[in-house]
């Protein structure tokens, strides 16, 4: 799965790129996750459902409607860290809204203007980490990053699906880098970019679902080893097999 965050100060813009994205990227045919960090409490609508929701008791609600568009649900009555929900995600990307603490998948920076960024920039940005990002959405910019508008949409999507991608978040050390978020912000991302097209090598799936290598670490065995280690370790217990293509 391939992943990546949306950041910004609040009304930045963020929801409304992340659903254009996702119009986007389904136009392309692609399954779609989203992951929202916020604040407050979540919305319950006021069904049976929710009158069975409490502090620390876990809910699953099940539809089976008679026109076949029945749907799913589970409700944890307790805060959960998103690295333990997404081996439950089945999508081809995520896009997750907000989270400025994660650093183990890269970001685009929501800069619309707003008070804040039209006194603060580009000092008033370091609080949304542009070291782990890809690119800036919005009326502003960051010295050495792309900027991207509505107009140009598509050109970001493209941005999305060549150097979007998901570590286990478990700062294991062993790709030797210090933590997830120090590889997250390495030269690597460059080399992401160069090495996009060529042949794919080695393939790596965790309980039947593929693992998102990035292009530098599926031309490497050992590489790929590690990284299979540290996706076993999100899904403790899990199959992790490993294809190489002679």
């Amino acid at each position: 799965m391939q992943a990546i965050s949306i950041i910004g100060f609040s009304n930045s813009g963020k929801t409304t790129l992340i659903s254009r994205l996702s119009e986007c990227l389904e136009a392309r045919g692609l399954k779609v996750a989203i992951a929202k960090h916020t604040h407050h409490e979540l919305d319950k609508p006021d069904t049976d459902t929710a009158l069975l929701m409490g502090p620390k008791r876990t809910i699953v609600g099940l539809s089976n409607t008679k026109d076949g568009k029945g749907e799913a649900m589970i409700h944890w009555g307790h805060p959960c860290f998103l690295r333990d929900l997404v081996p439950l995600l089945d999508a081809d990307i995520l896009l997750v809204e907000g989270g400025k603490n994660i650093g183990w998948l890269p970001r685009i920076l929501c800069l619309r203007t707003t008070p804040e960024l039209l006194t603060a920039l580009p000092e008033g940005c370091k609080a949304l980490r542009p070291e782990l990002a890809l690119a800036t959405y919005g009326d502003n910019k960051l010295p050495g990053l792309p900027s991207f508008t509505a107009e140009d949409l598509d050109a970001l999507v493209d941005l999305v699906l060549e150097k979007g991608f998901l570590l286990p978040a478990l700062d294991c050390g062993a790709c030797g880098e210090a933590d997830c978020t120090a590889m997250t912000s390495t030269s690597w991302l460059e080399d992401a970019r160069r090495l996009r097209g060529r042949a794919r090598s080695i393939e790596v799936t965790v309980n039947g679902q593929s693992w998102g290598l990035i292009p530098l670490r599926r031309r490497c065995f050992p590489a790929a080893s590690r990284d299979a280690r540290c996706a076993q370790g999100m899904v403790p217990g899990g199959e992790v097999i490993i294809r190489m293509k002679g």
